[in-house]
């Protein structure tokens, strides 16, 4: 396969509020960021100057949290640092050493809005990552459900060109060890593909046991990446 998209990947976030989460990106000259109960994520251009982050803290306010994911530019000196997390990005490459689940046991479901309500539960439970109210609207969300409650889930996120995010993988503690988080990016990834475009995700480097599992189902590592998250002044 020809990676003619992995450039996209450098700006994950800016290339996708530039292009399919553009209804539902906010912006401020050439500063962009997520509508607030959507994500927390936002972007400023590559190599920014200080007429950038002005932008970037006029749009979202004074001592406002400035979620910069991935992006390497660090602000201005006055822009009060909030965390730093090492973490990796991962593409699928196919190339998986854990056998398909078979087609039987819990059934994988496509949430919707109703489910909204039970996916923060279990987001407040398990701690996934960011997840806002309005996450779900980013794209596809998979769940897997015991007696009727939410116990496993998993969806996308980030969409630059030719490319689609799994996130949000999450299991309750009294469902692990089922095989609900392979079922669940296996059917993520079969969508992706079908739509033409590539699945990746981001994890962090402490998390030893979500790498080996996103090995397993055949996402190998693309580069080390450096999250950041800061106060605007």
């Amino acid at each position: 396969m020809v990676n003619r998209d992995a450039e996209a990947l450098d700006d994950p976030v800016g290339a996708s509020l530039r292009g399919h989460h553009a209804r539902l990106a906010r912006r401020y000259g050439r500063a962009a960021g997520y509508l607030p109960d959507v994500a927390t994520f936002c972007a400023v251009p590559a190599d920014p100057g200080p007429a950038e982050w002005a932008d970037l803290a006029r749009l979202l306010g004074r001592g406002a949290f400035a979620d910069m994911f991935s992006c390497p530019a660090v602000p201005p000196p006055d822009w009060e640092p909030v965390f730093t997390l090492e973490g990796r990005r991962m593409t699928w490459s196919g190339d998986r050493s854990a056998p398909p689940r078979p087609e039987t046991g819990a059934q994988v479901l496509e949430l919707g809005p109703e489910s909204v309500p039970e996916m923060l539960g279990l987001v407040e439970l398990t701690r996934p990552g960011p997840f806002r109210p309005r996450t779900p609207e980013l794209g596809t969300y998979l769940g897997i459900r015991d007696n009727g409650r939410l116990v496993a889930m998993a969806g996308e996120r980030l969409r630059p060109p030719g490319w689609t995010e799994i996130s949000a993988v999450c299991t309750a503690p009294e469902a692990r060890g089922r095989g609900h988080a392979v079922r669940l990016i296996d059917a993520l990834v079969a969508r992706v593909l079908e739509r033409g475009e590539r699945p990746f995700l981001h994890v962090a480097e402490a998390n030893t046991g979500a790498i080996a599992l996103y090995e397993r189902t055949g996402f190998t590592s693309r580069e080390h990446v450096t999250f950041r998250g800061f106060r605007t002044p």
